[in-house]
């Protein structure tokens, strides 16, 4: 009995190691290594190869050195550190404080000046802390500085004396000066000058120092061992704090959507740096561990948590429950804040029972009341549901997300069904103060989630009853486009008259404003400015066409469905007149043709018959608009010029093409670009939509004459040699064969007038 009592006391200690094993989290890559002597060295730092980040910016592989008798060394660059924070994002490391000696009658004795006493950071992750830092200069008299890598003063002090029975030391300018420093400051240069006072006066020649010293040091070090560091003449280290970050992109907007994103951990958050340019990573409220490691943060169990609970504690991922036992109440996260109830006596029992009788008589007609208007506003809410296709919505989704999980393990991208009360919420009642715009499929209203994710909240226009199936079956599709240049559709709302969608917020309006709003894209805007935004369109467009399945035909492409973001980058939006390819002849035949006056394919509008090619023929008015900055339709000249194609193709007609573009382009744009844009532009506005090309080679072309543009002789001004010829062909492209003779007649380009929005029904 005594041996088997031992044994399951043994197997109980092991398991409690085991587990608590199992809930320790992770800290460097599988494999690596996590320490160097005292000091824990988490991912993306790492000791060896393929054991820190490496994404072209120095910095996060270290050194460590075990080998001596001496305690083991841990560097950066061949600097010492002396600890490493993730959490801070902070590591402090070791540099020598610059000295300088004189003799009585001020002439330099000897110092120790050079690479141990500054520090280059250039083009690595980390700066020097603005806010852990500080300059110092000891010694009197004395101005102590540090200059940046082009030799430009940074940061300094000057220090000056008194006589031996008045001087104390406190660092406030006698004996020693102190400075903050600013931020983003990447290379420190130490520099000091003996007596920098001309007058000679005694506070700069009575008492003075031996030797001086300027360092860089972390101000909390400094603030406790600066009493030991008065009159010394020999030569010590400093710690010295720097800021680390992942600094290959500025913030976090831009790395989220790149394939190196370094927030890998689920359970994690991304946070800009202020220090510079970069991010860093954190584990979400309610989980610790490392956030740069797949599953790296893990959930933290708060009732092993000392002085958490003192009630019935339940562990939940992400948070905890705390309640008193059954029979007692009262707060149980203090210390016997659990007392025991109160007893009720019969009689008390009697009496509660009675008034609670009577008070819920007499709220019953209240409550019978509100419980009526809430049955109505709930069969009102599941009727409007129903009508707008939500049950086969849901039906669509369970069945993509089953069929996806089989074949990828994948979901419906985080697609979601919003209710009522959510978007009234976000949108303040959709107050007018939220609209961004009024479209020709309905308005669009700036929300906010709880969450504080800003959306993009569309109210749709009615739809007809047989629009319905297939209204939930594009919003399912169109729900599944990743594209940087697409705005991703986040959910929608059906349990309303009329469906609202909801997209990602885009905060620098459309491409329409800034070409004609009177700011933006404007005279001096830069031609490869344009010729970005409009290759990340064609871009969009094509994935579209060629990796979306099935495929969409966007089937209302204009500048005003064109939004822009904080960095000007292009993001092609309002799918309200999308179509899904079709799967046979039997359904390329429209009913209604959608579109806008101007972008409209004169093809489509004859046969009713949207194709690929009617996008294509819609972005070359859109990319001839972004050249030209003049609106696709104008009344106020004659008939002939009211139309930019027409406009553009009689000019090309003329051979006075290039006086039909902006002064910008003009001045920017070299011959060999010019001929390419108006060859490729006339290809696209085709009458005859087989002689367009596709989307995918209009974005090639596009990246090719930006690409050219950049080459000195890309230029209005350059010239072409014979060497030059074969950068050209390969950054511009050959013409192919099919490529015709254009001969447009002003007859043949379609002048439609009146509203910008055109529905023509067969």
């Amino acid at each position: 009995m005594a041996t088997m009592a031992t044994t399951v006391h043994l197997l109980i200690v092991l398991h409690s190691l085991v587990a608590a094993a199992v809930a320790q989290p992770p800290v460097a890559r599988p494999g690596c290594r996590g320490t160097c002597g005292d000091i824990t060295v988490p991912y993306p730092f790492g000791i060896g190869a393929g054991c820190y980040r490496d994404d072209d910016i120095p910095g996060f592989q270290l050194e460590c050195d075990d080998s001596g008798p001496s305690p083991p060394r841990l560097t950066v660059f061949g600097y010492r550190l002396a600890a490493l924070s993730m959490e801070d994002g902070e590591i402090t490391t070791y540099l020598s404080a610059r000295r300088s000696c004189y003799n009585s009658m001020g002439g330099f004795v000897d110092g120790n000046g050079g690479s141990t006493t500054d520090m280059n950071l250039s083009g690595t992750a980390h700066l020097f802390s603005s806010t852990e830092n500080q300059l110092v200069a000891l010694g009197c008299p004395t101005l102590g500085y540090f200059v940046d890598e082009y030799g430009f003063y940074v940061s300094g002090c000057v220090s000056v004396c008194q006589q031996s029975s008045e001087h104390t030391f406190s660092c406030t300018g006698v004996g020693c000066c102190q400075s903050a420093i600013p931020s983003e400051v990447n290379f420190f240069y130490p520099q000091q000058s003996n007596n920098p006072n001309p007058n000679n006066s005694v506070a700069f020649t009575n008492d003075t120092t031996p030797c001086h010293y300027v360092f860089l040091v972390e101000t909390q070090w400094f603030d406790s061992e600066s009493v030991y560091l008065n009159d010394r003449n020999d030569d010590f280290e400093v710690p010295v704090v720097l800021d680390w970050a992942v600094r290959n992109v500025d913030n976090c907007s831009t790395a989220s959507q790149m394939a190196d994103f370094a927030c890998r951990s689920v359970q994690s958050e991304c946070l800009d740096v202020v220090n510079g340019p970069g991010y860093r990573c954190y584990c979400s409220a309610g989980y610790e561990g490392n956030p740069y490691l797949d599953n790296g943060c893990i959930d933290i169990d708060e009732c092993q948590v000392e002085d958490t609970c003192y009630g019935d504690c339940a562990n939940t991922p992400g948070n905890y429950t705390c309640q008193c036992p059954p029979e007692k109440s009262g707060d149980p996260t203090v210390k016997d804040g659990c007392k025991p109830k109160d007893k009720f006596t019969s009689t008390l029992r009697v009496v509660t029972g009675v008034g609670v009788g009577v008070i819920l008589l007499g709220s019953m007609c209240c409550g019978t009341c509100l419980a009526l208007q809430k049955s109505n506003l709930i069969r009102t809410k599941k009727k409007f549901f129903e009508h707008n296709g939500g049950v086969i919505l849901q039906q669509q989704m369970r069945s993509y997300s089953s069929s996806s999980s089989t074949a990828r393990g994948a979901t419906t991208g985080g697609f979601k069904i919003f209710s009522a009360q959510d978007l009234n919420k976000a949108t303040n009642n959709f107050a007018a103060d939220r609209i961004l715009g009024r479209g020709g499929h309905g308005i669009v209203y700036k929300g906010v989630l709880p969450d504080s994710s800003v959306v993009a909240i569309k109210k749709s226009k009615m739809m007809e009853e047989a629009e319905t199936k297939e209204f939930t079956r594009e919003m399912l599709i169109l729900s599944q486009i990743n594209h940087r240049n697409i705005v991703k559709l986040l959910g929608c709302c059906l349990e309303v008259e009329v469906p609202m969608l909801v997209y990602e917020y885009v905060s620098n309006g459309t491409l329409h404003h800034y070409i004609h709003g009177g700011k933006g894209l404007d005279a001096h805007t830069s031609l490869d400015t344009r010729l970005r935004i409009g290759a990340e369109s064609a871009e969009a467009l094509a994935y579209m066409h060629t990796s979306a399945s099935p495929p969409i035909l966007h089937g209302d492409i204009k500048t005003a469905n064109i939004l822009l973001d904080g960095n000007l980058t292009a993001k092609v939006t309002d799918f309200g007149a999308s179509k899904l390819a079709p799967n046979d002849e039997a359904e390329v035949i429209a009913t209604l043709v959608q579109g806008t006056c101007g972008y409209l394919d004169p093809e489509y509008l004859m046969t009713c018959k949207l194709t690929d090619k009617s996008d294509v023929y819609s972005f070359g008015v859109v990319v001839l608009e972004l050249l030209t900055r003049k609106k696709v339709l104008s009344f106020d000249g004659p008939e002939q010029n009211r139309s930019l194609v027409s406009r553009f193709v009689m000019a090309m007609k003329a051979g006075r093409h290039d006086e039909l573009m902006d002064d910008k382009v003009r001045s920017e744009m070299g011959p060999e670009a010019l001929e390419e844009v108006t060859h490729l532009l006339m290809r696209c506005v085709s009458m005859n939509g087989e002689e367009r090309p596709g989307m995918k080679e209009v974005a090639e072309r596009l990246q090719g004459l930006r690409r050219y543009q950049r080459l000195p002789w890309g230029q209005a001004s350059g010239r072409d040699s014979e060497q030059e010829e074969e950068e050209n062909k390969r950054l511009l492209g050959t013409r192919r064969q099919g490529d015709v003779d254009y001969k447009f007649k002003p007859r043949d380009v379609l002048h439609i007038e009146g509203a910008s929005a055109y529905t023509y029904s067969s």
